[in-house]
């Protein structure tokens, strides 16, 4: 169970969620090891029905929280029909909850490429070879195009990023900070955006 200091309110929420964040990576190196780049991305249908998967977390760019995705793959057809959607860290080690929800965007064509080059061969070669979300004959017709690719590619040591792989960044409107406290007697914080800086509450558990 974490301390009972309660959360500190401060101007703005980048600078918590990244105290805690670093936090959260130091927890992982422990014994329990977990992710704590793995959040749970909620994208709806342009008719509102929900979808939810988890991603890898991948830094903040531009005050965006950032994700790398197959644009042709259900969640990026969700979130180019509708630029909506909601994130959730929850990390076991400190017991704390991290809810984002806001405005969705591309990265730029640069911001996609340079994180692509500093990928490892082999992911690169899985995210060509992967038509995301699509069915597929066989497992067996997927190990022979990577197979392909990976023969193709192999001198060069490096794959190019196709046009339907790239970032997404999530601009929050919302920032939920979620802490566990002894008897369920949860903290809770909210940052709601308001014109160019935001509004913080502590909320009943």
């Amino acid at each position: 169970m974490n301390s009972q200091h309660e959360i500190s309110i401060a101007a703005e929420p980048y600078q918590l969620f990244q105290q805690w964040y670093d936090e959260a990576k130091k927890g992982a190196e422990g014994v329990n090891k977990h992710e704590p780049d793995a959040v749970a991305l909620a994208t709806s249908t342009s008719d509102g029905k929900p979808s939810l998967r988890f991603v890898l977390f991948k830094g903040i760019t531009r005050q965006l929280f950032v994700f790398h995705t197959n644009y042709d793959s259900r969640k990026g057809k969700e979130l180019l029909a509708n630029p909506h959607a909601a994130l959730a860290f929850h990390w076991s080690v400190p017991e704390r909850q991290v809810r984002i929800e806001g405005s969705v965007s591309k990265l730029t064509d640069a911001e996609s490429l340079a994180y692509w080059n500093s990928r490892p061969f082999e992911s690169q070669i899985s995210a060509l070879a992967s038509s995301q979300s699509e069915a597929i004959v066989s497992r067996e017709s997927l190990e022979k195009r990577v197979q392909e690719l990976r023969e193709k590619y192999r001198e060069k040591g490096t794959a190019p990023r196709p046009p339907h792989w790239g970032g997404f960044g999530i601009s929050p409107e919302r920032i939920e900070f979620w802490e566990a406290r002894s008897n369920r007697l949860h903290d809770r914080v909210s940052y709601v955006k308001s014109g160019s800086g935001w509004k913080a509450a502590r909320l009943s558990p």
